[in-house]
């Protein structure tokens, strides 16, 4: 996500970052450069003013070109400035207590992925520990209803659906009545979506806005449309109002001009984006985190809470223990294997890494030797997979046939392995070394830079 105009002010970065010394003029040509940046990442003409502005300002005083690290300082100052642009801190929803009903009206013009994204935020507020109802009101697109059902069956969720219902206020009276009898503390509504705003839509949601009383009014936008998704959160937020916004399909937008002009242009804040297809790709946005991503440096504390929320704790101290003592099996390989799956995408877990963003894509990465060798896995019988070692030509032929690979792909998997579980030993031994970490990861700095 946003590879484009991280790789960009990545560039205009490197002009100064690290200097012992830095001059007006390196100012200017790393700001000129992030300027372009932004343009050309279709943020806000305003917004980009203001951003170089008031980053020329602050980086040209004495604290920078007179600090111990000037180059550093310069790198702080324009985090800090695109920490701001972002919504300077995260913005969680204002939800009632479990005790009395909390309404959230899913807001949105049709295409943007409404529908989805209230599944999508129906299970993390399920995972959250709430217990959530989504209502299908929206009465105008064909199949919306059905959509929603399918996705509420598929994550666990009830939907409460009137087919051939005529009026969002009616179904949204009967989903509350539903949600009271059933002690449910969450209604999610799905409101009606058109493919342009226009005076029936909003006279609709105005009228269920009235009867709902809402807690949040989310705006789900598409954020591939860049400056057009800041206009429909404008106007969405001057016709009925707004509590804040999502953003889908952020992972695959490349630039960041709606996520970077958003918070300044409607005042609202970005709470929730979309990174995937499945229902657990959706993340609380976080500015600090999302500014650090921007700027190459990842953001290895999402990239943790990813992993805890797939991995279990002990079951990563038992793998821990085991890599010390290269006890480490293809059975472990391939619970690694699929644990990384479930934490998304390849992409993202790699844009979270520092240094790592925009540098390397998921294409760079054969995903394909992955599925190869948990093909190769799964052929494997018990005793083969707790002892790699057994495996001799005659097995090796068996697992080609049955993985429907070759011997030779079986036995580069086996090469691979014996390597990995070398590697896995001595970072194991590592982690209770963190000088001897910092060392290692400062040679994979060096080893980036050439």
């Amino acid at each position: 996500m946003l590879d484009k105009l991280t790789a960009k002010i990545s560039d205009a970065l490197r002009v100064v970052a690290g200097k012992a010394t830095i001059t007006e003029k390196n100012i200017d040509d790393a700001v000129d450069a992030i300027k372009m940046a932004l343009l050309e990442a279709d943020v806000n003409l305003r917004v980009v003013r203001r951003f170089v502005n008031s980053t020329i300002e602050e980086a040209k005083g004495e604290k920078v070109l007179r600090a111990v690290d000037p180059g550093q300082q310069f790198v702080k100052i324009v985090h800090d400035k695109l920490t701001a642009y972002l919504g300077d801190t995260k913005q969680d929803l204002q939800l009632k207590g479990p005790d009395t009903i909390s309404v959230i009206l899913m807001l949105g013009l049709q295409g943007s992925g409404k529908t989805t994204s209230s599944a999508k935020l129906a299970l993390r507020l399920k995972k959250d520990g709430r217990k959530p109802l989504l209502a299908a009101c929206d009465l105008v697109r064909p199949a919306a209803m059905e959509q929603l059902a399918v996705l509420g069956n598929q994550i666990g969720v009830p939907v409460y659906k009137e087919d051939g219902a005529k009026d969002s206020v009616a179904v949204f009276k009967d989903a509350m009545n539903h949600a009271r009898k059933n002690m449910l503390d969450t209604l999610i509504v799905d409101t009606t979506g058109r493919l342009q705003i226009d005076e029936p839509m909003m006279a609709e949601l105005s009228r269920l806005k009235d009867a709902a009383k809402p807690d949040e009014l989310l705006l789900v936008a598409d954020s591939m449309t860049g400056q057009s998704a800041v206009d429909i959160a404008k106007t969405f937020d001057e016709k009925i109002g707004l509590t804040g916004v999502i953003l889908t399909k952020f992972d695959s937008d490349t630039r960041g001009g709606a996520a970077l002009s958003l918070k300044t242009i409607t005042g609202k804040p970005l709470k929730f984006v979309g990174v995937g297809e499945k229902p657990e790709d959706f993340e609380v946005f976080h500015p600090d985190r999302m500014a650090s991503r921007i700027l190459g440096m990842g953001d290895v504390v999402s990239l943790v809470e990813k992993a805890q929320e797939v991995i279990d704790q002990k079951e990563a101290e038992e793998l821990r223990k085991k890599m010390e003592k290269e006890n480490f099996t293809l059975e472990d390989y391939l619970g690694q294997i699929r644990s990384m799956k479930k934490m998304g995408s390849l992409q993202s877990m790699l844009d979270m890494i520092p240094g790592m963003a925009g540098q390397v894509s998921e294409e760079d990465i054969d995903k394909t030797e992955l599925k190869y060798h948990e093909a190769i896995i799964s052929s494997m019988t018990r005793k083969e997979r707790a002892n790699h070692l057994i495996i001799g030509p005659t097995r090796r032929t068996r697992i080609a046939r049955g993985s429907g690979t070759s011997v030779a792909e079986v036995g580069r998997l086996l090469k691979k392995f014996e390597k990995m579980r070398t590697m896995m030993k001595k970072m194991s031994k590592m982690s209770r070394n963190p000088a001897a970490a910092q060392a290692m990861l400062g040679k994979m700095g060096q080893f980036q830079g050439r």
